[in-house]
């Protein structure tokens, strides 16, 4: 199996990385989170102009028609620059729902307006009981002559609060916790009877909360069946972890390198601490933690696009449990070699450590994936293991 990457996927890193060199230092981020959308708008320009917007989307709708690997580029370079921008909801998440459930008319209507930078969307699929079951759905969506009515309470929607449209999951038939009988309605952020409240999650990014009372959707803005969305839910789900993985080996990178470097210039009792061999343990410990999640990570990214929906669920399960374990055993590392200015505000590694601990709780945190990954037999299946 051939890893390297393609001329044009070097150069997309390259270029990926070199815009976050030159813009998204940890000083530009502070100055990112006081802007009153809580990131900045001409990086999010910048992105359009790069064609990050457009990346995963097909050609014919006005994207790079990239796959599971571009993103896992891009998502490792913004998570070494922990930036604040709604990418991963608007492109990852809820462009996800476009490119796998939208009709030819939807997608000719919104993905150019994305790739732009002039529309952002969120994905509204949590709510307060579900915790990990994207199946867990309460919020209810009735019929009528003119198209559908939503009501209820979605909750830590991710930039939902600076979306343009939001896409909602919404039971229309069965009860709560059926895999079916879930639709999926693009509703516009300024509806009628559509209310947001946004707040500051942990890691400094955005969330919302949602309220739904008597919002109408024209059958137009139905994405799909509306009886039949779980599976594309799923499999969305399934690919936003494997991009959130290589988000997390970006943050793991950066750890691993601003600790090493601390360790390289602080000095006590006369000497650097890194000249302590128990340190550089500790140090090569981190190093093997990142490099057991990034060989994960690059196995969740390939088997992101798998059809076989349990082969999917292993591989995407065993990832991010990895990932999970990971961020805890590699950021207490990073904290405790950093001493008390490793939680303050004004030193970066705490972000990072925040930033992580949010990816090991999106989509499922280790525990959860790991009692996936055994109700599926295991990474290799019970069959293998019998074999």
């Amino acid at each position: 199996m051939d890893l390297d990457l393609s001329e044009e996927q070097r150069l997309l890193k390259d270029g990926v990385e070199r815009l976050m060199r030159e813009h998204y230092s940890f000083e530009d981020r502070r100055r990112y989170l006081t802007e009153k959308a809580g990131f900045s708008e001409k990086m999010w320009a910048r992105y359009a102009e790069l064609g990050l917007l457009g990346l995963p989307f097909p050609e014919v709708h006005g994207g790079l028609g990239a796959g599971a690997v571009e993103t896992m580029i891009v998502m490792e370079s913004f998570g070494k620059a922990l930036i604040l921008e709604p990418y991963f909801a608007t492109v990852v998440l809820a462009g996800g729902i476009l490119r796998h459930g939208a009709n030819k008319a939807q997608k000719t209507a919104l993905v150019p307006a994305i790739t732009e930078g002039r529309m952002k969307l969120a994905f509204a699929y949590g709510e307060p009981q579900s915790r990990y079951d994207l199946f867990d759905v309460e919020t209810q969506a009735k019929r009528d002559s003119e198209g559908w009515v939503l009501n209820g309470t979605k909750g830590l929607v991710l930039h939902g609060e600076v979306a343009d449209k939001i896409i909602v999951s919404a039971r229309t038939a069965g009860s709560a916790r059926e895999k079916d009988g879930i639709g999926l309605f693009l509703v516009d952020a300024n509806a009628p009877g559509l209310m947001r409240r946004g707040y500051p999650t942990q890691d400094g990014l955005r969330a919302a909360e949602i309220s739904l009372q008597n919002v109408r959707v024209p059958a137009a803005d139905v994405i799909g069946d509306p009886e039949g969305a779980f599976p594309v839910i799923s499999r969305v789900a399934d690919e936003a972890v494997a991009a959130l993985c290589a988000e997390a080996v970006g943050c793991f990178a950066e750890m691993h390198g601003i600790t090493v470097n601390y360790l390289k210039t602080r000095k006590q009792f006369g000497t650097t601490i890194g000249s302590f061999q128990v340190l550089q343990h500790r140090a090569v410990d981190m190093f093997v933690e990142l490099e057991q999640s990034r060989s994960m990570a690059m196995y969740a990214t390939m088997m992101a696009g798998e059809t076989d929906v349990t082969e999917r669920e292993r591989a995407i399960s065993a990832a991010k449990a990895q990932i999970g374990q990971s961020s805890k055993a590699l950021g207490r590392q990073a904290i405790q070699l950093h001493g008390g200015i490793g939680m303050t505000m004004e030193y970066s590694i705490g972000h990072y450590f925040k930033h992580v601990t949010m990816i090991d709780t999106s989509f499922g945190d280790t525990d959860h994936h790991l009692q996936r990954l055994a109700s599926l037999g295991g990474l290799f299946g019970e069959q293998a293991i019998q074999g």
